[in-house]
């Protein structure tokens, strides 16, 4: 697979809003307040540039989240996390690739699905995952994950199987991690003081 180029018609955008917000108290986090707009129209309005369709994946408030764009809520039951959401937009997505954000991290790069892209095409990735350095320290960005929409099957499986964890799931894949230096920009509001430190940032 490797040296094919991915285009940006080939990738349908995902943002993930389909949490129960725990750490935020319980609120719907893409339809939070950030200088003004939700999260999640933040994180549309960031993402659509780089994409040749996007969509939301949400559990609850959908008619707010389609004023903002096509929105499926989770096929399987009771808040199964990422996995679920990522699922949904496979499921819905007429791509060979889908690329996903989620809505509480904002002010990720404009370019990012690029340089997944690429990356991927490069090396033959089936997922090509962001990561950042913090404190010396490599770290995962998961839920920034450009990945083929035919593992719809693989992913079926392995929810039905009753697991959740996002690594362990991507394990069973080619996957690549792509080093992003700017962490700043992927910082992201779990709790009502992050998204405060969110309002100042930039």
């Amino acid at each position: 697979m490797s040296g094919n180029i991915i285009r940006k018609e080939d990738i349908t955008g995902l943002v993930l809003a389909g949490g129960r917000g725990s750490r935020m108290g319980g609120v719907d986090k893409g339809l939070q307040n950030h200088r003004g707009v939700p999260l999640a129209l933040h994180a549309l309005l960031r993402l659509q540039p780089q994409v040749g369709a996007s969509m939301i994946s949400a559990n609850r408030n959908l008619s707010a989240y389609e004023a903002m764009a096509p929105v499926w809520p989770d096929s399987i039951e009771g808040y199964a996390g990422p996995l679920a959401g990522l699922l949904t937009g496979m499921e819905r997505a007429e791509t060979p690739w889908l690329v996903t954000v989620p809505c509480d991290t904002p002010e990720f790069p404009s370019d990012f699905v690029e340089r997944l892209a690429a990356a991927a095409s490069t090396q033959g990735a089936d997922i090509a995952m962001v990561s950042t350095l913090e404190e010396g320290e490599v770290r995962r960005q998961p839920v920034f994950c450009l990945l083929r929409t035919d593992l719809m099957d693989s992913l079926v499986a392995y929810l039905h199987s009753g697991e959740r964890k996002f690594d362990k799931w991507t394990a069973q894949h080619r996957v690549i991690e792509v080093p992003f230096e700017e962490a700043d920009a992927f910082f992201n509001a779990n709790t009502k003081e992050e998204l405060q430190q969110l309002q100042k940032l930039k």
